[in-house]
């Protein structure tokens, strides 16, 4: 069974042979790699997937690659998330996990925050996932 690392604020111009590379620099081991990109213009994305062999080897290119500097910007490397619906990946965190619970005012839709102006609650609309929801699942 494999473990997921997400590794996100890449520049556009890393490829899946560059992350392989980098790992290959730190002995790290890699079963797949996936950068995510745009299907309409095969740009990336900016993020990619790693497929680590087990925990150790995920945690170890989470340590590795979490806000390592890279062209002015910090990468952000942390156990993929699965989308939701989807049961957990193994060795990933809970959902939420590391957030603060929403306050009341958030869950009770205070409306002083607001302004005291009703809103329309946008609806989520229906019919069939994005491009990047099935990207996302793919990746997965």
């Amino acid at each position: 069974m494999s473990f997921t690392v997400f590794l996100g604020n890449l520049p556009v111009w890393v490829t899946a042979d560059d992350i392989k590379s980098w790992l290959t620099a730190e002995n790290l081991v890699a079963d797949s790699i996936k950068v995510i990109r745009n299907p309409e213009t095969q740009e990336s994305k900016g993020f990619a997937f790693i497929e680590a062999p087990n925990g150790e080897e995920m945690n170890s290119i989470i340590r590795r690659f979490d806000r390592a500097p890279l062209e002015e910007r910090l990468l952000r490397a942390n156990p993929a998330q699965p989308p939701k619906g989807k049961t957990p990946v193994k060795g990933a965190a809970p959902m939420g996990a590391g957030m603060p619970p929403p306050s009341s005012a958030m869950m009770m839709g205070d409306k002083s925050r607001r302004g005291g102006k009703k809103h329309k609650k946008p609806t989520r609309p229906s019919g069939p996932p994005s491009a990047f929801a099935e990207e996302l699942a793919k990746a997965l």
